[in-house]
């Protein structure tokens, strides 16, 4: 069973989530404020967090930033109806999804299923001899699937789920292109829509944390209009 914390000021979302994904198998807890959750989160790590980004004491920016300092669990974001600055910087900040308030409960439960199952195939849990799950070494870069662990130049860098499954779909077939769609069907199931900026989001936070071991990064290159392409190095 897998636990999930939702985290939001809003008690009417926090009941009436909570009561619809228990129905739907999940062990949640529920925190009102960001810093509630750091606390519970300092002594034991759910499976995957539900954060709203506007709350008092610490925010859902602030909490997520703590949170990426120690931890690579999935997060989707909560954001406001209009307020595309929130998303796009919640990604930015590594965050694997988000959804917009007013949301339909449904489609956040089947968010969080797809990220569930991105991150148990990550992890290894779907396990078999296929590409995908065999350790992966393209010149400086060495990815093992069942470890979800990935090295540059022999430095460990932490991914997010989403992060690791668009390096290792570009890093399979080094010098050949792969189209925001393509990249999109990789990170996300088929009934989950995102926009093209939220994989050029994920794109631009993969290269920062490849470039925090190594400045001089530069295998990931981006085609205007096309999409993107790792040259091994």
């Amino acid at each position: 069973m897998s636990k999930i914390a939702l985290v939001d000021d809003d008690r009417n979302i926090l009941t009436s989530v909570a009561m619809t994904l228990e129905a739907e198998g999940f062990d949640v807890e529920t925190y009102n404020d960001g810093q509630a959750a750091l606390d519970a989160f300092n002594k034991k790590l759910p499976d995957m967090a539900v954060l709203d980004i506007k709350m008092p004491r610490m925010d859902g920016m602030d909490l997520l930033q703590r949170l990426r300092q120690k931890t690579s669990m999935p997060v989707i974001f909560l954001t406001s109806k209009d307020d595309e600055i929130d998303e796009v910087l919640g990604l930015r900040m590594g965050a694997d999804d988000y959804v917009k308030k007013p949301f339909s409960q449904r489609l956040l439960v089947e968010r969080i299923r797809a990220l569930l199952r991105r991150q148990d195939a990550v992890a290894g849990e779907v396990v078999g001899d296929t590409e995908d799950t065999k350790v992966m070494e393209r010149g400086q870069l060495r990815m093992d699937p069942l470890r979800h662990s990935v090295a540059w130049k022999g430095k460990d860098v932490s991914l997010t789920v989403t992060e690791f499954l668009l390096l290792q779909a570009l890093a399979q077939r080094p010098g050949f292109v792969k189209s925001r769609d393509q990249l999109m069907d990789v990170a996300y199931d088929d009934q989950v829509y995102v926009d093209d900026r939220t994989i050029d989001s994920h794109i631009k936070r993969l290269r920062k944390k490849m470039r925090s071991v190594d400045p001089e990064f530069s295998a990931i290159e981006t085609l205007y209009g096309i999409g993107y392409r790792y040259n091994e190095e």
